[in-house]
């Protein structure tokens, strides 16, 4: 049995952030019931090429476990169906703009008093009561906004961005986490809640320790490149073939790696001796080691390097990271069989626990392939009424 066998989720959120919250639950057994537009569907189903059969690798990316039901929620007879399967849920979550679904009575204060036990979660890029409210709220924006390409990049050159849309994918997981919490505390108390989870605030959540730093010193953090701002050495290096990550995380894994590039006498220099020392002598100690690590190869030093406990890797491309021994035992890539026979490769869930372990029970939905089945299992409805529906593009 998956933990979260029983709960059932109506989901109204599209893009990224909701749905990677909602699959996260569904992984765990959650039924999740996504709803689209009857012509449009989530906005991803478009984002292709990539695409396998009928759905592009992007919405493949986010939906598995899920149901899919079209309804038009700007038609009276579609928000009337959403109003009775928000009743009978556990949990809502949609990413519209602030009070986007009032106008459908869909929000959380028209449904909390016919249903106290909901916990509902509502994304948006700024939360409820900032004064960016009304602004839409966009992964590149986020990462801009919140600081974050200010420390990515090439210290000399322009801020960067992240390379997948991590906002999104941190929200949802913020969004995960407290929509459990607040299920525990139901379980407990017996009342849902509402959720307010903003894509700026996640992203300088996520700021940690560079955040930190600020904090504390009251200095703006600089781009370090691949450099760390309070570890050195602690970077990309360049090799004879490449270029490689050297992570030395305190003074005697740097005694370690001295020994092993055939400079002990480095880990005695009072410039060197100490962490603080090195991050104050970051420059001059770089200028020593990058010279030495050109004279061998990528693998040499990796292998030499680890075999003294000194923490190094490879620099991977997708293909590369997907294909590693690691990702091969730990089943981090998984074949699902689409609706239409397709056979689609998918990321897996990754969390390992012991009794009640998340998996891929159903591939991603093609558009409306569960509206049916939800309306007749949950709502009741005939197959007449539900044609009628269809036929007027309800769902």
């Amino acid at each position: 049995m998956n933990a979260l066998e029983g709960l059932r989720i109506l989901d109204f959120s599209r893009v990224l952030a909701g749905p990677f919250c909602t699959m996260l639950l569904a992984d765990f057994g959650a039924d999740v019931i996504k709803v689209e537009h009857p012509q449009r569907g989530d906005d991803t189903r478009h984002w292709h090429p990539p695409i396998a059969g009928e759905l592009s690798a992007y919405f493949l990316s986010v939906n598995r476990n899920k149901r899919s039901l079209t309804l038009d929620l700007k038609t009276a007879e579609g928000q009337e169906i959403a109003h009775q399967l928000a009743l009978k849920s556990d949990v809502v979550i949609e990413n519209f703009k602030v009070d986007g679904l009032k106008p459908y009575k869909l929000d959380y204060h028209s449904l909390k008093d016919a249903a106290p036990h909901l916990v509902y979660c509502s994304i948006t890029g700024y939360g409820q009561d900032s004064p960016y409210s009304n602004r839409p709220g966009y992964d590149y924006v986020i990462q801009g906004q919140s600081g974050l390409m200010s420390i990515t990049g090439q210290a000399n050159g322009e801020p960067h961005k992240v390379g997948v849309a991590i906002a999104d994918v941190l929200t949802g997981l913020f969004a995960a986490n407290a929509i459990q919490t607040a299920l525990l505390h139901r379980e407990q108390t017996g009342d849902g809640q509402y959720i307010d989870i903003a894509l700026l605030d996640a992203q300088i959540a996520a700021l940690v320790n560079v955040a930190s730093n600020y904090l504390i010193s009251d200095k703006t953090p600089p781009r370090h490149g691949n450099a760390h701002p309070n570890i050195v050495p602690y970077e990309a290096v360049p090799s004879k073939d490449g270029m490689f990550i050297v992570a030395v995380g305190n003074d005697k894994q740097f005694r370690a790696c001295c020994n092993v590039i055939g400079q002990p006498n480095l880990a005695d220099n009072p410039n060197y001796a100490t962490n603080p020392a090195r991050v104050a002598n970051r420059t001059q100690l770089m200028e020593i080691l990058n010279p030495i690590f050109q004279t061998q190869s990528t693998t040499f030093w990796i292998e030499k390097l680890l075999a003294a406990g000194v923490p190094s890797g490879e620099i991977n491309d997708i293909p590369a990271a997907l294909n590693t021994p690691h990702a091969k035992a730990r089943h981090l890539v998984e074949s699902v069989e689409l609706a239409d026979g397709t056979i689609a490769k998918l990321l897996a869930p990754i969390q390992k626990l012991s009794k009640t372990p998340p998996d891929i029970h159903t591939p991603p939905p093609i558009l409306g392939q569960h509206t049916d089945q939800i309306l007749k299992s949950i709502l009741g409805y005939n197959e007449e009424k539900i044609a009628t529906y269809r036929n007027k593009g309800i769902i």
